[in-house]
This record gives C-alpha cells, structure tokens and sequence, in this order.
C-alpha cells in the first residue's frame, strides 16, 4: 500500500535545524555535501547529479523549493512539496531531505554548512559566461565558514518543465494521501463526517435561476438570409442559481431555510413547487417589477446554439433588502451561505447590512459567481469560508498574472477571510488556510477526482454545499476541502445540474480509497 511506502521514507525528511544536529558541527568526520532544487518532475539529469554529489562526499543533504516560492508557470508546481520530499527521500542515495521554506538556500546553507554545495554544469558559467547571480550569492555564503561550491558534469541535461509540457502528471491520488497524512484524515473520517451532516440548520440567500433546455432539431438555414431554422422537439427546466446550492444541501442531509426574490410569474410557481419538493422551507420574496430569472438554452444536435436570459439584474428595493436582513437576523441556523449570482440581491448597496444582519456565532459562507457580469468576493468582509473560481479571484484583485499561490494570498488577505478555497476547474482546488503566507503549511492543493466528464456545470454549487456542511461538522478545513471536492466530481459526472446524494460521495470515496491504495 502507499501508506506503507510513505511511512518507510518520511524519517528522511528534516528541518535544517535537525540536520545541523545530525551531522554535528564542522569540522566533521564524515563530510556533507547539499544539493538544491525544485524537483517537480525527478528526470534522468536529477538522478545523475544526486549520484554524482553523493560519490563526492558520505552524507548528501537534498533541498527542495516550496510550493509558494514557485513561480514558474501559472499553476506550477504540479506536484505538491511533501511528495516531491517523498519522491527524493525514497532515493538511496540521499540521506536528508528539507523542505526550504526560504525563495533562496542561502539561510539553509548558512544553517548546515555543507562541505559542498553541488550545483549543475550549466550554472558554472563556462564558455566565456559570467557565474549566474543567484549563484554568486550561495558561493559567498559558503565562502563565509568554508564551504566550497562544485558542479556536476553535464553528460545529461533534461528540463522539468519539458517533460512537463509533453504531459501534465497524474498525481492526484498520491497527493491526496499526502494531504490525509498530514492533517490526520482517514477515509473512516470522510465517512464519519459525512454521517454528522444530518440536521445542520443552514440558512441559504441568494438569486434563484430557473435553468432551461430547449432542445431542437437541424432543419437548414434560410436562403436569403444566415438565418438557422430548428424544430422544436422539447423544453426541461431546471432550479439552478442558489436554488441547487439549496437542493444539494438538502440532499446531504442539512436542514435548509431558502431567502430568495422572484417574480410574479409561472417560474415563481415552478420554483416553489421544485423547492419544496425537495424538504426546502421557502422564503420567497416576490417582486412583482422584475422576472424570475430564466436562462434558456437552445441545444441542437448536443450542442448549446443560443443563450437567451431573461432577467433585470438591477439592485433591489429597500423594503425587499430590509425583508431579506429580517429573515437573516430571525431564522435560527448553524450557517448563513450567500449565493451571489449578480442579479440584483447583492452589490455594494445591499451586501454590508446583510452581513450585519447575520447573527453573531453563526458560521458565515459566501460564494460569487460573477460569470458574464460584474462581482466581488472580496466586498463580503470576515468571512468564515469562500469559494471563488480562478478568475473572478483575479477580477477581485484585478490580477490577470500572478501564479495561483500569490492570487490566493491576496484574495485571502483582502477578504480577511479564515478558509478560502479557490476552484481551478479540472485541476481541483487550492486551499489557503491561513495569514502566514511564509508557512510551509499555509496551502494545500486537492486535485479532481472526475473519471467520466459529462457536464461539469454546477459542480462550484455541490463543492459550496458539502464543504460548508463538512467544515461545520468537523472543523477541520482537510475535510471540508476533500469532501467538497468529493461532492464537485461527482456533479461532474452526471448530466445536468442536479443534486449530489450521501451515497453519491460515499461510493465516490470508496473509488478513491481504491486508488489511493493501488487496489
């Protein structure tokens, strides 16, 4: 099994401090020497350069960059710091693995002092090229005890990032046990949290959605005209919006108030009629100025031709804004989830006394889906647990560049958020957990788990139900990610929007524990 070849290498993996204590002050004995990198992908030239440190001295000590100073490539590194000190620890050759918590190994160096410190060929700046900056500044570290800097041969060169570039690698299951291991989590815990949903009282606000699938039939285009000409064959509506946030809470078992706005009109009907159907007490405000939302897609031949929304995404009155902060401040609940799809319930008008309005103690959760429109996570302040995509996160900071571990850091900083998980679509999530942005413990990364794309709309929907109901039951921001995630694949699989079941994450769990054991 993994845990077992995990367990069997991780007593390699030190602090500096506890490497300095290991091999003793210089001069030694035995000599040290240290090699430093970020080993995303260990190719043949990592293999060849640790071999050749290792024949130069008794003791090799291996660095690796951590996640957060990795900045080559938006959604770099591909595989996450515990198991790339895994990966080298597992090597025979290596003796200590620290995992530099530093952008540079100077303070490292300074630390261990090295007999050598063990750089590529290419770095030596041979050729008529001057020694690379970066390394002039390990050289004057080490030059300060006396220490002394080698390079390897260069009979074999490979780049990480071109092996990465042919295929992005499958990592995930290996990841995940690495995040369980170190936050404590077993799949019997997946479970156990999972049993611990029923009867969370979440109080749910947001803009209802009444998703719509008109599908038609290719007769031919006009002659005159570009015009396409379909048949119409049949239409299925759907609750989506904050309306399927509901029905998947519901579905894992939470006891859930719905305060929405909708219009005068036959969806308002459909709603209320889907709603509590499903076990959903219904606060609906009707505004008789606006209509239900309702975004109609025309699907012919599998594909989705046209879009046609019909909505008023205009502010809400005062007396509605004033109803809604009534039906926060009096309905007694666990949680309080803010389901931001822009339609006019939230903007910078409405949002600070609806955030007054929540009582004190109570868990507080908000998602914004700004899509096609104009929205901010950032506006909802102090929050317990946000769920921003990629790129409204860069919307909200206005940052189109920076990799995914500093966009995190802002958004979590600027939202003064305790947990935010921030979704990549097919790449998972990125979880940051805390202000100490330095610490090495500060993300972690859950990767997808979805085996058969059919239609990944809503899974942002079921990773927001199950993650705030998994954070609620078990405090623990591992879980709540893991099972959020859960929750997202398996949205991912079925075709439509529709609600994620206890048994759907629990026969999804047991698919994973499969992989992760190589069963």
């Amino acid at each position: 099994m993994l845990v077992s070849l995990t367990d069997r290498y991780k007593h390699k993996i030190k602090t500096p401090a506890e490497v300095r204590a290991l091999i003793g002050e210089r001069p030694r004995r035995k000599k040290v020497i240290m090699c430093h990198g970020v080993f995303d992908v260990v190719h043949p030239g990592h293999v060849r350069h640790l071999l050749y440190a290792k024949s130069k001295a008794d003791i090799l000590v291996t660095t690796l960059t951590a996640d957060r100073h990795i900045t080559k490539g938006v959604y770099r590194p591909h595989i996450q710091q515990d198991l790339r000190a895994i990966n080298l620890a597992a090597f025979e050759m290596v003796d200590y693995v620290v995992i530099d918590a530093n952008d540079k190994p100077l303070e490292n160096i300074s630390i261990i002092q090295p007999d050598y410190f063990a750089k590529g060929f290419e770095y030596s700046g041979t050729g008529g090229a001057s020694i690379a900056a970066k390394t002039a500044e390990e050289q004057e570290v080490l030059r300060a005890y006396g220490g002394e800097l080698i390079f390897t041969p260069g009979d074999v060169v490979y780049s990480s990032s071109a092996f990465i570039r042919q295929e992005v690698p499958d990592v995930r299951h290996a990841n995940l046990q690495i995040v369980m291991e170190r936050h404590g989590v077993t799949f019997d815990r997946l479970r156990e949290t999972l049993d611990n949903l029923k009867g969370l009282r979440v109080h749910l606000v947001g803009d209802t959605i009444v998703d719509s699938y008109t599908y038609c039939a290719m007769i031919g285009g006009q002659t005159k005209t570009p015009t396409m000409s379909v048949a119409f064959e049949k239409k299925v509506d759907f609750v989506g919006g904050a309306g399927i946030v509901a029905k998947h809470l519901v579905a894992a078992g939470a006891d859930v108030t719905f305060s929405t706005v909708l219009g005068k009109d036959p969806l308002r009907d459909f709603v209320k009629n889907d709603l509590e159907a499903a076990g959903i007490k219904l606060n609906e405000i009707v505004d008789e100025t606006r209509p239900t939302v309702n975004k109609n897609a025309i699907v012919v031949g599998g594909y989705r031709l046209l879009k046609v929304d019909t909505l008023d995404n205009r502010s809400i009155s005062d007396s509605i804004l004033n109803r809604l902060c009534s039906h926060v401040r009096a309905v007694p609940a666990d949680a309080v989830v803010y389901s931001d799809f822009r339609h006019g319930m939230f903007n910078k008008r409405t949002i600070p006394p609806l955030i007054d309005a929540i009582p004190a103690g109570v868990y507080r959760v908000a998602d914004s889906q700004v899509a096609s429109r104009w929205g901010n996570i950032t506006e909802f302040k102090n929050f317990d647990l946000i769920t921003p995509n990629e790129r409204e996160a860069r919307f909200a900071v206005g940052d189109q560049d920076s990799g995914i571990r500093p966009l995190a850091s802002m958004v979590y900083d600027v939202a003064r958020c305790k947990l935010l998980i921030l979704k990549l679509g097919e790449r998972g999530v990125l979880v940051c957990r805390d202000e100490a942005h330095d610490s090495l413990d500060s993300y972690f990364v859950i990767d997808s788990f979805v085996e058969n794309l059919v239609d990944a709309v809503g899974a942002g929907d079921a990773l927001l139900a199950y993650s705030t109901l998994a954070m609620m039951a078990s405090k623990n921001d591992a879980i709540a990610s893991i099972l959020g995630c859960i929750a997202a694949s398996c949205e991912c699989e079925y075709d439509g929007n529709i609600p994620v079941t206890l048994d759907n994450v629990r026969g999804k769990i047991d698919e994973v524990e499969r992989r992760v054991n190589m069963a």
